[in-house]
């Protein structure tokens, strides 16, 4: 039998269908017999990074305790039943995130700050300067023998729900958190319809996906005969994997048509872009199941996931809450309106965890997605209500391939660790040489 032999499938094993590429995730049977031992070697390490404006409530989100069993806050509760991957952290300096001295201005142009760590050059032209986001750092060096280097994933129209942009600043700081050079950002892209075609329409014209959609055909139909061929050739285990990844191929598609359907219901003053789900909590998902089969598929390595844009009014029912988001991150120092603000926050982490799950219930190798995964959620500000910069909540997630140890709370002085220690020992994790980033002074203690 071919499986005790040192053959084996390429890790790039794709299925050619019609104006179709669909790539197949990671298989026992890619691995040479003789090597299977050292399988570890051969799986890559990914990363996600998810910023969510607006800080979080005062007083919700630090831990009591950093003792062994510490309690988990309000807001992180969601992510108590994975503690042994997750590292929380108190005390982290956004210091990126703050008007430039002399500089006068709202500061509702820090999502750009977020993953560089440099502060983005007031300016509302074209002349626009920021830094290198990390997750561009990273996807130069793991993304480039991936069919996408990165994925930049966001749920909410930047001409929609958001009053306006930084006084002064060009709304390009708002609507992205990746930015490949400091004069290149990337757009983020909030249409799960384009995401898929991205991932799985390459060599499709715009004509051919548009036939196909009309006929409501599968994707995943134009290469059942290779699939047919390739499922004798591969063992059981690997059989069942590959079923239950056409399953979620076949799931992501029917949650894109019904999508697609509602669209075309929507009144005419309403700007719901073609394909995208009315509702935060679907399109959340849709994009998070998105990405988790990107990785599934070695088709991206790299994430960026935008929560929400600066100044946004949009309100999620779903948390149990009627306020809308940046009107309810000022609370006024009012206690029932800081834990109703406390309540919102905790439902976007419970979709973040959602990924999360997500990518523990993927098995690869000898182990799964979010063992081999590092997940960065963070925001720009602590206190919303006063636009304060430091104490800003940032949590890691994720095994990292056996580099990151979770269960564990790292504090640090207020306003002495800038963010930049973070992004560089980020980098470390991902064996990225650097000096520094951004505004770093070190590494960060303890990671």
């Amino acid at each position: 039998m071919p499986f005790i032999t040192n053959r084996a499938l390429p890790r790039r094993t794709f299925l050619k269908g019609i104006g179709t590429t669909l790539a197949l995730p990671f298989l026992e049977s890619m691995v040479p017999a003789r090597a299977r031992a050292g399988t570890k070697s051969v799986l890559p390490t990914r990363f996600v990074a998810a910023f969510i404006p607006h800080g979080a409530a005062p007083g919700y989100y630090v831990p009591k305790s950093s003792e062994p069993g510490f309690a988990f806050p309000y807001i992180y509760e969601p992510l108590q039943p994975f503690r042994k991957q997750t590292v929380l952290t108190a005390g982290m300096w956004s210091q990126s995130s703050e008007n430039p001295p002399g500089v006068t201005g709202a500061d509702h142009f820090v999502a750009a700050a977020y993953l560089t760590a440099v502060k983005p050059k007031k300016t509302a032209g074209a002349d626009i300067h920021c830094g290198t986001s990390v997750d561009q750092v990273i996807a130069g060096h793991i993304g480039q023998n991936t069919l996408l280097p990165s994925l930049q994933l966001a749920t909410e129209d930047p001409g929609s729900n958001s009053s306006s942009c930084g006084e002064g600043y060009s709304c390009i700081y708002t609507n992205t958190i990746s930015w490949e050079t400091p004069t290149r950002p990337l757009p983020m892209e909030i249409n799960p319809q384009t995401v898929f075609e991205r991932m799985f329409g390459d060599g499709s014209s715009p004509a051919v996906r548009a036939e196909r959609r009309q006929r409501e055909a599968s994707i995943l139909d134009s290469v059942t005969g290779s699939i047919s061929q390739l499922m004798p050739e591969v063992p059981h285990t690997d059989r069942v994997r590959l079923e239950e990844y056409l399953d979620d191929v076949r799931e992501i598609e029917r949650r894109l048509a019904i999508a697609r359907r509602a669209s075309t219901d929507v009144p005419t003053d309403i700007n719901v872009p073609y394909g995208v789900p009315e509702s935060f909590h679907d399109h959340i998902q849709i994009q998070f199941d998105l990405l988790a089969l990107a990785f599934r598929a070695d088709i991206t390595r790299v994430g960026a996931v935008l929560f929400a844009r600066d100044l946004t009014s949009r309100v999620y029912p779903q948390s149990g809450t009627t306020i809308s988001f940046h009107l309810g991150s000022h609370h006024g120092e009012d206690p029932g309106q800081i834990a109703v603000y406390a309540k919102l926050n905790r439902y976007h982490v419970q979709m973040f965890t959602y990924l999360v799950q997500k990518l523990a219930g993927i098995k690869e190798g000898d182990s799964t997605l979010l063992d081999r995964s590092l997940l960065l959620y963070g925001s720009n500000m602590g206190d919303s209500n006063q636009h304060l910069h430091y104490d800003v909540p940032h949590v890691l997630v994720g095994g990292a391939s056996g580099r990151l140890k979770g269960d564990r709370l790292l504090t640090y002085p207020s306003r002495t660790v800038p963010t930049g220690n973070l992004m560089l020992s980020i980098l470390d994790i991902f064996d990225i040489p650097a000096d520094h980033f951004g505004d770093s002074t070190g590494r960060l203690v303890g990671i």
